[in-house]
């Protein structure tokens, strides 16, 4: 089983860059980076509301869970 990370889905649809995207999370560009290619091994509530408060979004719209790796 795998949570995947659909943030570059999100971000694209809201037309935000990556750089824009941290500036507005107060987030480094290699955290975000790592969280958004599917590399993190965890993220933070704070981290993942403040992502969804600039995306405009809810927490579903972002992780996705699969049984397949």
């Amino acid at each position: 089983m795998i949570i995947r990370v659909n943030l570059d889905v999100m971000m694209a649809k809201r037309k935000m860059s990556l750089t824009e995207l941290a500036e507005k999370v107060d987030i480094t560009l290699a955290n975000l980076s790592i969280l958004k290619n599917n590399k993190a091994k965890a993220v933070r509530f704070s981290t993942l509301a403040a992502i969804c408060k600039a995306l405009d979004c809810q927490p579903g719209d972002i992780l996705e869970y699969s049984e397949e790796e």
